[in-house]
């Protein structure tokens, strides 16, 4: 956590910040490992001080690491109580990574033009997106309860069996290998609905012949990770093999892209257009992938408009999908973590369209 402020002080004194407030209740965690607290000021000298309501403050004591504890009273407003603090400490220029509209003109009454607040949630990512070797443990403990779930999913999928049945089956596994949460709600959807990118379960019915895809993630320790995988419960179509087949080559041929230094937007594109020339670069909507650490979705971005290069540490999904209004859809997805000279997949296995 030392390394981590000390991280983001270098950053500030690039930017001629003299304090920094932050707000995100995961990147509060990022930085002092505690679950629940308010917000964080971390001057560029001296002790961070980290707000929490007393509701809260007993856990939060015992959790926190590397910064002073206040405790606000129930009902207190933290505003008032940091612009007094930022008073105190004589701090002029004070980035932040997210304030709602109503909170920042509160504290620019508060502070009465003696400090300005700045935004710069870009420091906290840059920071973030670059995974050190703690953390890449953690997401790798959340890729293998993660695995295990998807091969849960390939035993118990049947016809007759409600998409809601399944999730319940394949969530109750993923706390069994030892989940902490689930990194998102878990998505499984069958039919003509798989043609939905993001299709919720429902009481439906899985049926025979039927595209299933399911999207699952678990939490470990606040880490996350990301999977997705399409099957058919009994023997595939002609044109459901076709489409797993070209997804399915997508992906590879993104993963072996992958490398520290390659444009985000390069990899989207390997995938993009391999789909394209197959015929069904309309049905491909959505990017390629996204960051994943302790939010599911977060920095860097891969799709056709990113302003990212990937960088050794950086853990990214690559997901590419065809989806077909009427007919269904097909997902491929893994969890992979960027090194110097290529990537290692981080979730494994299954990818059979069909099941054993």
């Amino acid at each position: 956590m030392r390394e981590r402020i000390r991280a983001l002080r270098d950053l500030m004194v690039k930017k001629k910040l003299d304090g920094f407030l932050i707000i995100n209740e995961r990147s509060i965690f990022y930085f002092t490992r505690a679950i629940g607290a308010n917000s964080l000021l971390i001057p560029n000298e001296g002790q961070s001080i980290l707000y929490v309501y007393s509701v809260n403050y007993n856990s939060v004591k015992n959790e926190a690491k590397n910064c002073i504890i206040e405790k606000l009273e129930k009902r207190e407003d933290f505003t008032k109580k940091l612009a007094e603090k930022i008073k105190d400490l004589k701090l002029k220029n004070i980035g932040f990574d997210t304030l709602n509209v109503e909170t920042f003109l509160q504290f620019r009454k508060l502070l009465r033009g003696k400090a300005r607040l700045k935004p710069k949630s870009e420091l906290v990512w840059n920071l973030r997106k670059v995974k050190d070797e703690e953390e890449i443990k953690l997401i790798q403990k959340a890729a293998e309860i993660t695995s295990r779930a998807m091969e849960k999913a390939y035993e118990i999928v049947q016809p007759g069996m409600t998409e809601i049945e399944a999730v319940a089956e394949i969530e109750y596994e993923m706390r069994k290998a030892g989940a902490w949460g689930y990194a998102f709600e878990t998505l499984l959807a069958s039919g003509p609905r798989t043609a939905y990118c993001h299709g919720y379960c429902t009481e439906k019915k899985i049926k025979k012949g039927e595209l299933v895809v399911i999207d699952l993630g678990a939490v470990y320790k606040g880490y996350r990770a990301d999977m997705t995988r399409t099957l058919v419960v009994g023997k595939p179509s002609k044109k459901q093999e076709k489409i797993f087949n070209i997804v399915r080559e997508a992906q590879e041929k993104a993963f072996q892209s992958v490398k520290s230094g390659k444009k985000a937007k390069d990899i989207d594109a390997i995938a993009r257009n391999f789909i394209k020339e197959a015929g069904y670069g309309e049905y491909f909507v959505h990017g390629l992938g996204h960051g994943v650490g302790l939010d599911v979705h977060e920095p860097p971005t891969l799709n056709s408009e990113s302003k990212d290069r990937l960088k050794a540490g950086n853990v990214v999904t690559i997901e590419p999908g065809i989806y077909i209004p009427g007919f269904g859809g097909v997902r491929i997805e893994d969890t992979v973590l960027v090194k110097r000279r290529g990537a290692e997949r981080l979730t494994k296995g299954p990818y059979a369209l069909t099941l054993s």
